[in-house]
């Protein structure tokens, strides 16, 4: 006969609708209460999802890698470098199961995967990508790795801000590999500075993200010390991709008709930005400076070759694999910051007048 949610209530001496609040992960319980209902779970062996061996186990061989788009080449080699350590983390017979989840930058459905990760008992969780700086948003994510931490899931964040968990109570089992988007930033728009170019365009990425503000605050921070305008009418906001970063330049020469160079927020929307210039008869990097962020793939197939400042991608998932694993050692005070190096190439020259 199955065990059902009123089966698991009656042992723990609490309602169905607690029991129901613990599993869902989405509601505040008190720790004896959450424990309790969590060791009948066990005792019962209830399923709620997945088999019913995981759920009676400290953990199961499953890790959650989280990423924001599973087209996009960034995530593409992270997701790839850490199933790659996956594959045979403890040798033969010691794989791990990767189970891959998009969430489309929504942090309401990497919420929701993170509660399903934790219900799954996934031994770690991979979380990659920027983070929403919406304070409602941060207390909730924090909630989260409070509870999948609080479980004994490994939790490595890849590519987020090192103060992104500093509102997790116990960080012992959590990791936090974050890249110098800011430090970035700063030089490749320092580069185009000492080139010449005194009217640079930004196409920026979607307001309210933590990698947006790092890297346009890097941006800032070399026009400040230039001594150059922080022109608003030269900052556009949009999305990731090539479309954005096509309607972004428009929009950007529409207001400055005399811009020499433009930064992207990744190298796929400098794409955009090429596209957008060529249409306009302008040629690159004769009449107008291009560089993105990133160092992906196609950059140096691009014509001509993208300036870009390159993140360590495939180093990152590696590391952050092993993490996982418990393969490599946390590192001191839990976070590790990586270097971003400007990459330069022909998409960049000399402002002409």
């Amino acid at each position: 006969m199955s065990v059902t949610l009123a089966d698991v209530a009656a042992r723990a001496r609490v309602s169905a609708a607690t029991v129901s609040r613990v599993l869902s992960g989405n509601y505040p319980v008190a720790e004896s209460t959450r424990a309790r209902v969590l060791r009948a779970v066990e005792e019962l062996e209830y399923v709620v999802n997945g088999p019913a061996s995981a759920l009676a186990a400290a953990s199961s061989d499953l890790v959650g890698i989280v990423v924001h788009d599973l087209a996009d080449p960034f995530f593409g080699i992270l997701a790839g470098a850490v199933q790659t350590e996956l594959s045979g983390a403890a040798g033969p017979g010691g794989e791990k199961l990767a189970v891959v989840c998009g969430t489309g930058g929504s942090p309401e459905r990497e919420l929701t995967y993170l509660t399903l990760l934790q219900r799954q008992r996934a031994s770690a969780v991979v979380l990659t990508g920027s983070a929403s700086q919406d304070a409602g948003d941060a207390r909730a994510l924090a909630a989260a790795l409070a509870r999948l931490t609080a479980a004994g899931t490994r939790v490595v964040l890849c590519g987020r801000p090192a103060d992104t968990a500093r509102d997790v109570p116990d960080t012992a089992s959590l990791s936090t590999l974050a890249f110098d988007n800011r430090g970035g930033a700063r030089q490749l728009t320092a580069h185009l500075i000492g080139l010449g170019h005194r009217r640079i365009g930004c196409v920026a990425g979607p307001s309210g993200r933590t990698t947006t503000a790092e890297r346009l605050a890097g941006h800032r921070a070399a026009l400040a010390a230039h001594g150059m305008e922080d022109a608003p009418r030269r900052i556009e906001h949009g999305a990731y991709d090539r479309a954005s970063g096509y309607d972004a330049a428009r929009e950007l020469l529409r207001r400055d008709a005399d811009l020499t160079a433009i930064v992207a927020a990744n190298d796929t929307a400098a794409l955009g930005v090429c596209a957008a210039l060529r249409d306009q008869g302008r040629r690159i990097p004769q009449d107008v400076s291009v560089a993105g962020f990133d160092d992906l793939p196609f950059g140096t197939d691009a014509s001509p070759a993208l300036t870009t400042v390159r993140l360590p991608l495939q180093e990152a998932g590696a590391r952050a694999g092993r993490l996982a694993t418990g393969r490599e050692q946390r590192p001191p005070g839990g976070v590790a910051t990586l270097r971003a190096e400007l990459m330069v190439r022909e998409s960049t020259a000399v402002a002409y007048s």
